[in-house]
């Protein structure tokens, strides 16, 4: 750890110390929302739902344009508007006592997390580049864990449902965590161009559009890698794997609430040893091991759930969790690098909205499988799904390969030009 921070330049420092003040705010809020849209300001249970979706939808919508505004306005400046609609969301929903109140809120949140990860990513990737890239999105990856994990511990033990000023406070407490960025973005980093300067004699780079973009092969096949790989991961994770847990498993709420706190424990404790065992490796055959890691760890879930209400099943969901946490160590440093080593300063903000656009796409249709899925109680169908697309996901990587420049699959250069590696 300490190599790789004194690789990073200044920029990269000053990005990379903020992580865990910022992410705490989101970890306070983000476990209880629809808690406090349910039982606090007594909205319908549906609606409460139909509320948080709209958050994934509202950043599906903008982050196409957010990619393009990235691109040709910068970075700093995408973020900056970004995170000036967090705050006022939040602000917003910390008071709000009326569906079009709560509506107004979440959509400005939402437009939050459609904007930020073009162009956060886009601003990573131009303080950080070759080798040390990668590792820092890992390391990124981790402290994003850590902050979200802490806030939720935090937050877990100071709300309560018979005092609504509590929920109010962690909404205010997660709009301030967002003046931390706004004071770096506008004071150590406000030199910072993500926008390449026009040469001289000739006038502003041209951009490369969403069209020129998706013409390139690696570009559509990485693509559809993120959506299957979320399809299958983070879209289960916060929705199937705990409907699967409390459904089919039987095991307790206190079950699954330990079984979160694990994976941010393995994530955490594994990240930096991981990425020193994958440095120098390509790419692709990372995510061929995270695949058929997550493989491993949808079996354990559904033996978890032929043992239901029993000591095995609680340990194969606290299995599960551990598990899948390693092939997240795997997934985090590996999609961002490439995405990004594929991309130059004229794209990179479109190439992180096509990235971001598949994992909002993977995050929204995996809760509908599942729930329609187990709704039928089609539990074994629901498990063997999950293992079918990992085993795409390693399928897809392997295409993916062959299509990919040496160099964005993480290739050093001097076996990129040897006759072994051609």
């Amino acid at each position: 750890m300490r190599g790789f921070w004194a690789a990073l330049p200044t920029e990269g420092r000053w990005l990379l110390s903020t992580v865990v003040i910022t992410t705490f705010g989101r970890g306070l809020t983000l476990p209880f929302t629809i808690i406090y849209l349910s039982e606090v300001r007594g909205f319908d249970l549906g609606f409460s739902g139909l509320l948080m979706s709209l958050i994934a939808v509202t950043g599906l919508i903008v982050t196409a344009p957010s990619g393009a505004l990235t691109d040709r306005f910068g970075a700093r400046a995408v973020l900056l508007a970004s995170l000036v609609s967090m705050i006022a969301g939040c602000t917003l929903l910390a008071y709000a006592t009326h569906p079009l109140t709560a509506t107004i809120a979440v959509c400005l949140i939402g437009v939050n997390f459609g904007a930020s990860w073009p162009a956060n990513n886009a601003l990573i990737a131009h303080v950080v580049d070759g080798e040390l890239r990668q590792r820092y999105f890992g390391v990124n990856f981790a402290l994003v864990n850590l902050g979200i994990g802490f806030g939720g511990i935090i937050g877990g033990l100071f709300i309560d449902v018979a005092d609504p000023f509590t929920f109010t406070l962690i909404f205010l407490i997660d709009a301030v965590s967002c003046f931390v960025p706004i004071a770096l973005l506008l004071g150590p980093l406000r030199r910072v161009h993500t926008v390449p300067a026009p040469v001289e004699g000739e006038g502003p780079a041209a951009s490369v559009g969403y069209l020129h973009l998706l013409r390139q092969p690696a570009v559509r096949w990485m693509t559809l890698l993120s959506f299957l790989a979320v399809f299958v991961g983070y879209g289960q994770f916060e929705a199937g794997f705990p409907a699967y847990a409390r459904g089919v498993a039987e095991v307790s709420t206190q079950t699954i609430g330990f079984a979160f706190a694990v994976n941010t424990a393995v994530i955490v404790l594994l990240q930096f040893t991981v990425l020193n065992r994958i440095a120098g490796h390509r790419r692709t055959r990372v995510l061929i091991v995270m695949a058929l890691i997550w493989t491993v760890s949808w079996m354990l879930l559904g033996t978890a759930g032929l043992l239901p209400g029993s000591w095995a099943a609680v340990a194969g969901v606290l299995a599960f969790t551990g598990v899948f946490a390693f092939g997240e160590t795997l997934m985090q440093p590996s999609i961002p690098a490439i995405v990004n080593d594929l991309a130059d300063d004229r794209s990179r903000g479109r190439a992180n909205a096509v990235n971001s656009a598949s994992f909002q796409a993977g995050a929204i249709l995996g809760p509908v499988v599942a729930g329609l899925l187990l709704d039928h109680g089609l539990s074994g169908i629901y498990i063997a799904v999950m293992v079918a697309g990992c085993l795409g996901v390693a399928v897809l990587a392997l295409v993916l390969e062959r299509r990919l420049p040496a160099h964005a699959n993480g290739v050093p250069a001097a076996a990129a030009a040897s006759p072994a590696a051609e």
